[in-house]
């Protein structure tokens, strides 16, 4: 069975800065991309950054500069490294992997459960 574990979520100042990790243990055979969505109550779900098995990174245009996305795909570990952090950034931030199991031989779509992120003014 597949899970994905987020930590480093926080209360961080405005300015300031958190990481956030997601691990991806389990019958892993392969990952292809791995990213990062944030939700606001209320709101739906919407992508903040992604990055593939080559390391390419998409970014949305409100954190670009700020935010920067990385992978250790030997830990099949994903991390997202957020600077100078602006109250709009409040969200519930959640890793997706799309991943290949040894049992299951197709891509599927993993969620870790969530990490709070609070940033006061």
């Amino acid at each position: 069975q597949v899970q994905l574990v987020e930590s480093g979520g926080g209360l961080v100042q405005a300015g300031g800065s958190l990481i956030l990790s997601c691990a991806a243990t389990g019958s892993i055979f392969s990952i292809n991309f791995m990213a990062w969505y944030r939700q606001a109550p209320g709101n739906q779900r919407e992508l903040v950054a992604s990055i593939d098995s080559g390391g390419r990174t998409t970014y949305v245009d409100y954190v670009k500069g700020r935010f920067t996305i990385s992978r250790d795909n030997a830990k099949n570990t994903v991390y997202l490294q957020m600077n100078s952090l602006k109250p709009e950034d409040t969200h519930v931030y959640y890793c997706n992997a799309i991943l290949k199991t040894w049992s299951i031989s197709s891509w599927n779509s993993y969620w870790g459960q969530g990490t709070q992120v609070t940033v006061s003014s």
